[in-house]
């Protein structure tokens, strides 16, 4: 699958979406048509006809989030996200008594009644040990209800096993060891449908791979800049960012060489875990 140019969405081991890390949402949206795909996808596959309740834990700017509104009209659909920032640009997307947003971290959302859906898009890499954090959700569904979630599946790439070589060089690991990418940080696919399953769930679960077409100067520091670059960023001066973000740059043309054309290609993995409670 071909897209244009857009970002990684997110890196383990960097800081949850509740630290202090600040998120920014003009960066984040410039590539909004691309994080929309695996987000479609993942929708795409819930099966309920008319919720009454929808949530998307971790909303970030909103705008996915309302457009969940047009596929269930009937629906109270209510974004739930950490940051500030992300909350601010979301209010754009409100719309009384059927869009709303709150401010709450995924790791202590707990509703007042039975949820329809629940949904979390490329959030749950953040949090360790997400696969509990899912079947307490897993709970939280009326029956018929559904679960959906989406993580990005490309820890062992080198946009990622670059920049954890970097963090935990010995020119780096004393300053920024504690955001190197972890390998580790989500579960293959048979974990996901084991966690859906052991929370008595009908489990859907599969894999993508999108090959991302990207242009111009140095496109996939580009894609990495808003995500699992930026906790590492923020842990640095002005001098030593610079000096490391240009070894990075210098590893990652190296590694997605541009083609005769121009663009670069960048081959993007995501698992996607859906499931139903019985009715």
């Amino acid at each position: 699958m071909a897209t244009t140019t857009g970002p990684d969405d997110g890196s383990a081991g960097a800081p949850s979406p509740t630290s202090s890390v600040a998120w920014d949402p003009a960066r984040y949206l410039r590539f909004a048509g691309e994080r929309a795909r695996p987000f479609a996808d993942l929708t795409a596959r819930i099966d309920a006809g008319a919720p009454s309740t929808v949530v998307d834990l971790g909303c970030g700017e909103g705008a996915l989030t309302a457009s969940l509104s047009h596929r269930w009209p009937g629906a109270l659909v209510t974004g739930v996200d950490s940051s500030a920032t992300m909350l601010a640009a979301a209010a754009a997307h409100a719309v009384p008594g059927r869009v709303e947003f709150a401010a709450g971290n995924v790791e202590d959302w707990a509703p007042d009644d039975p949820v329809d859906v629940v949904v979390s898009n490329a959030v749950l890499h953040w949090v360790p040990g997400h696969d509990r954090l899912m079947a307490g959700w897993a709970a939280q569904l009326a029956p018929g209800g559904w679960l959906a979630v989406q993580v990005p599946g490309n820890f062992r790439a080198p946009t990622h096993t670059l920049l954890r070589g970097l963090c935990r060089s010995s020119r780096w690991s004393t300053q920024v060891a504690a955001a190197a990418p972890d390998v580790d940080a989500v579960l293959d696919p048979a974990g996901y449908y084991d966690v859906l399953t052991d929370a008595g769930l009908a489990a859907d679960v599969w894999e993508t791979t999108y090959v991302h077409v990207l242009t111009g100067d140095d496109p996939v520091l580009a894609w990495v800049r808003s995500t699992v670059l930026r906790p590492v960023l923020a842990m640095l001066d002005e001098d030593d960012a610079a000096e490391l973000t240009a070894v990075y740059a210098a590893a990652l043309r190296e590694a997605y060489p541009p083609r005769s054309d121009g663009t670069t290609l960048l081959p993007f993995r995501r698992i996607f875990a859906v499931g139903c409670r019985p009715s």
